[in-house]
């Protein structure tokens, strides 16, 4: 029987767009004041891990304690060093193939939202032109709790009308994989397919991928 497809939610950092190389060298900037060494691996620790979180990890690699006023400081400095590279992002920097995959589920009915725990997600949006192809848009603005918690998702379908089980989450990290299982939905991984193991299946990317192929694997 072929799968029932209501609507899709997208991630957005790894998924629609590439932040994560805005993420890192920020973090990293960070990391380095505090003399904390950060790498790519390091990097690849906080993939949808919220921001406080992302701090933390830091903190423990390099073994230190600091006042909760010192933490909200650092992580406010960072985020002023990642929005000053977002605010020069273009619409090239989407990933291929992705806006046209949305264009496709929009044409044929299928509900689309954001689902992302960035607090950003609005600018991004905003300087890759791409807002108005969401029926709705969930991000770290409105929601309580971080990935595994399935709320960003939940949300998302609530927003669309949709039942989880007909709705398809695609995510690349682990904690949004994992989010989206707890919430019941299916989810399509975007990246490396050891990494993202728990998913349905796994896309390199959208370039070429189409609604009917989506269906397809899923049925």
């Amino acid at each position: 029987m072929a799968f029932e497809l209501q609507a899709c939610l997208f991630d957005l950092d790894g998924v629609i767009v590439d932040t994560a190389k805005y993420h890192f060298t920020a973090w990293q900037r960070l990391a380095e004041e505090l003399g904390v060494p950060f790498d790519h691996a390091d990097n690849e620790q906080l993939k949808g891990v919220s921001r406080v979180d992302s701090l933390e990890y830091i903190l423990r690699k390099g073994s230190l304690e600091l006042d909760n006023d010192t933490k909200v400081r650092l992580m406010d400095r960072k985020n002023d060093w990642y929005l000053a590279q977002v605010e020069a992002m273009q619409p090239d920097e989407l990933f291929p193939g992705v806006v046209a995959f949305i264009d496709e589920l929009r044409a044929a009915g299928v509900g689309v939202a954001l689902g992302s725990s960035s607090k950003n997600a609005p600018l991004i949006l905003d300087r890759c032109r791409i807002a108005d192809r969401f029926d709705a848009i969930i991000d770290g603005n409105s929601i309580t709790f971080s990935k595994p918690d399935p709320e960003v998702f939940l949300k998302g379908a609530d927003a669309l009308g949709s039942e989880p089980d007909r709705t398809v989450v695609f995510e690349d990290a682990v904690s949004g994989v994992q989010a989206a299982l707890n919430g019941g939905f299916r989810v399509v991984g975007i990246g490396d397919a050891e990494t993202l193991s728990q998913a349905d299946f796994i896309l390199d990317g959208f370039d070429g991928f189409t609604m009917e192929g989506l269906v397809d694997r899923l049925s």
